[in-house]
């Protein structure tokens, strides 16, 4: 047997592997770290038809400029027993409002979903008078006087409730 010297610095197989050892790890690190990150922060909001969601953006987003230059803000408290609504127009109570339709919504799931009109307790305050489960919850608010939609928000808050 003809024994091959050694160069010293020379690469050999161990160092190939250490190589390949540090390059997979690396990647598999690097996704295992995003995967972890983007389960603990998707919301879950899925659309149905993602095509006809995109289409609808632009007009989604006309229709929010022309609530926010008609003045018209909404704020949305979340207490013990009861959700309130208060609707302002340059800080004054909002008068033209009827009625508030809501949407209370998980984030995740669908089953909880829950349609109420709201009641008026006031100038330009509403009132759900229910207690949710507790967690993350998306509000869609509609507010109208006869059919005409007057303010359209869509607010994320969290319940603290007992979720009786």
């Amino acid at each position: 047997m003809i024994e091959q010297e050694r160069k010293a610095g020379s690469f050999t197989g161990w160092h190939m592997a250490a190589v390949m050892a540090l390059f997979f790890g690396t990647i598999i690190s690097v996704n295992f770290v995003m995967a972890w990150n983007a389960s603990r922060s998707w919301s879950g909001l899925v659309v149905e038809n993602t095509y006809i969601a995109s289409q609808q953006f632009n007009r989604k987003v006309a229709e929010a400029r022309a609530f926010q230059a008609g003045g018209v803000q909404g704020s949305l408290t979340v207490g013990a027993g009861e959700i309130l609504y208060t609707l302002t127009r340059n800080g004054e109570p909002e008068r033209q409002v009827d009625k508030v339709v809501a949407v209370f919504k998980r984030p995740v799931e669908e089953h909880e979903d829950l349609h109420a009109e709201l009641d008026r307790r006031g100038d330009g305050t509403f009132v759900f008078a229910e207690e949710l489960k507790p967690g993350q919850w998306i509000a869609d608010l509609t507010a109208m006087a006869g059919d005409a939609v007057i303010y359209r928000q869509a607010t994320r808050f969290v319940a603290q409730g007992d979720g009786r």
